[in-house]
Formats: structure tokens, C-alpha cells, sequence
């Protein structure tokens, strides 16, 4: 019998690329459900809802009466929305706060009344960011890591916060409401189409731009990149492996780079011929950040396949090719 099959922030970049990897591997039901004030409706979101006969429930789910028009059973639920960005928390951080508390508490309300099989809470490395730079905690970083803000009252961790929240929210509700939970931190996930607020998208359109000398914001600071293909695999495992109730994952890579290497090589993709200049990294960026996958791998059967080398590379490329053909810019 097809599983039910609830994509909550479904439109979303990631959101998207799961829903289409469910569409094109398995038998199952989906829907979709978003306010798409970040998920783009293209010809790539209506070619799959189209083709695969995906359901589109479009509301603002800050309000709990949005719920009312979805289902009362789903054998899984993926709880992906969220406003996310540093840009955003930068800029509108009571906004990060109001709207990811609301959806968080929402869909957690809602839990009481609906019947689920099973939900997957995604979450971010930025959870632990303070951790590796105020503690020396170990790199690559495990599960298990202490959760630690060093600044609360700075902008830029508003996201982390709520997504603490989030974590210990879906964990205690989920035990409570006898709904098995898995947790998943996602850890600097990229690929093409994922908008423009994020930092490859930022490079590409600088790089087209003529920035010369270019700035290299945070140089010296470290990163493990992860592919959209490999985080969406890394997902669908969490939510597909039995025994996993209660448990979080680290969904990433563990091919650390530094930010210089990965602008030299952007660099080299743009065939840019100019000369770098090294700048102060942006205020509340970690100095670095690799997972431990280790608990992933052996527990899910998670293996990253794509290196940070063919990831931007396919990444860089399609940017290229959608700026060229005259499109706007988006979140």
C-alpha cells in the first residue's frame, strides 16, 4: 500500500529535491505544503506536481488554522520549514524568531490531532556553532556535541535558536505523543536552484560582475560542502531506516576546505584571470565547521558520493547558464 507522505516547507530547496527523489523512487503519495514565500513555482516545480501527481496545499502555516485544510493521516511527515539565511537573520532577525517558533509550534500542535507514522525534524550545524570556537569541541564534530550560542543577543544566531527549539521540541513531543522522531542537521548543503542567499550563489553573480581585486571574505575559515543529492539521500534514510526514534544524524561531508579554496576554485569555473584579496570574515561566522558522519554511516548506510569539486562545478554551471538566459534573481 503507497505511504502518505507530508512535505511541510515541501517547495523549498530541499524541500523540492526530496519530493522529487520520493516522486522517481517510490510509490508514495506526496503532498506538498508551503506558503512559497521561498519555494519557487518554476517549470521544474510544475513539470514534477504535474507528472507525478503531487498534492500543492499553499497556506501561511504561522497560522494554526492553515492545518485544518490538510489531511488527518500521514504515514511520514517531513517538517522542513523554516526561514533561513544569514542575510535574513542579519536583516530580520524578529522575523526568524516570530515565523520559525510559529511553524515549529504549530505543526507540533497539530501532531496532538493528526495521526502520524513518523517525523523528521531538519536541523542545522549552526545549532553547535559556538561550541568548536568557545570549547575547542572535537572536529569533525559528533552528535552528541554540546549546544551552544557564544553570542544570544546577536542577530545572526536567531535561526540556531529556533532550531534548538525545534529539536527538543519534535524529541519531547514526539515521546509524549508515542510519534516515532528523527532528527537530521544539515551541514552547508548546496546545489542548483537553491535561490541567491546563500554563499556559491553570492560568489557566482560577484564573480560575473567583474569584482576585481575580489575580496575573500574568511579565507582562513573551514567548511565541509554538502551536495543536495547526497543531503537528500542522507534524509530519506533517517526517515526510512527503522530504529532511528529519538535519534539525530549529521547529514553532510567530511571533505573540510577552506573558504579561499573554495572561491580560488569558483574562480577557476568563472575563468576569472584577476587578483584576490583576503577581507575580514562577516561578523558571528565560525572559524570552522567539519561533521563526524560517522553515526550516519554506520546506523543509515550514508556514504557522500559527490566531491565538493563536481558539486560546484554542476552548481556554478547552472547558475551560469539561468543568468545568462536573462532570469531574476531570487531568494
Amino acid at each position: 500500500m503507497s505511504k502518505k507522505v507530508l512535505l511541510l516547507g515541501g517547495a523549498g530547496f530541499i524541500g523540492f529535491n526530496i519530493t522529487r527523489f520520493l516522486a522517481e523512487n517510490r510509490d508514495y503519495s506526496l503532498t506538498i505544503a508551503d506558503n512559497f514565500a521561498r519555494g519557487k513555482q518554476d517549470e521544474l516545480f510544475t513539470e514534477l506536481v504535474n507528472k507525478h501527481n503531487v498534492r500543492v496545499i499553499a497556506g501561511d502555516y504561522t497560522d494554526p488554522k492553515a492545518y485544518d485544510q490538510l489531511d488527518e493521516e500521514y504515514d511520514q511527515l517531513y517538517m522542513l520549514a523554516s526561514v533561513v539565511g544569514v542575510d535574513n537573520a542579519n536583516s530580520i532577525p524578529h522575523e526568524i524568531i516570530r515565523i520559525n517558533t510559529a511553524l515549529i509550534y504549530n505543526t507540533l500542535e497539530w501532531m496532538r490531532r493528526a495521526k502520524i507514522g513518523k517525523v523528521l525534524f531538519t536541523s542545522t550545524s549552526e545549532c553547535y556553532a559556538g561550541t568548536v570556537d568557545a570549547f575547542g569541541y572535537t572536529i569533525p564534530t559528533p552528535e552528541q556535541v554540546p549546544l551552544c550560542i557564544e553570542d544570544i543577543g546577536h542577530p545572526r544566531f536567531t535561526y540556531a535558536v529556533t532550531k534548538m527549539l525545534g529539536e527538543s521540541g519534535f524529541l519531547n513531543y514526539g515521546r509524549m505523543l508515542n510519534i516515532e522522531t528523527t532528527i537530521v542537521r544539515y551541514h552547508n548543503v548546496y546545489g542548483p536552484r537553491m535561490g541567491f542567499k546563500h554563499v556559491i550563489p553570492h560568489l557566482a553573480i560577484r564573480f560575473r560582475q567583474g569584482e576585481t581585486p575580489f575580496k575573500v571574505y574568511g579565507h582562513d575559515q573551514t567548511r565541509a560542502f554538502c551536495y543536495i543529492t547526497d543531503a537528500v539521500k542522507g534524509t530519506v534514510l533517517a526517515m526510512e531506516q527503522p530504529n532511528t526514534n529519538g535519534e539525530i544524524y549529521h547529514i553532510g561531508t567530511q571533505e573540510e576546505i577552506s573558504i579561499g579554496e573554495l572561491i580560488h576554485y569558483t574562480g577557476e569555473l568563472m575563468h576569472f584571470n584577476g587578483e584576490y584579496e583576503n577581507a575580514p570574515t562577516y561578523p558571528g561566522s565560525v572559524s570552522r565547521r567539519c561533521p563526524d558522519i560517522t553515526k550516519a554511516r554506520t546506523q543509515l548506510g550514508f556514504e557522500p558520493e559527490v566531491s565538493w569539486k563536481d558539486g560546484l562545478k554542476q552548481t556554478i554551471g547552472w547558475y551560469n547558464e539561468y543568468l545568462e538566459q536573462g532570469k531574476k534573481v531570487y531568494e
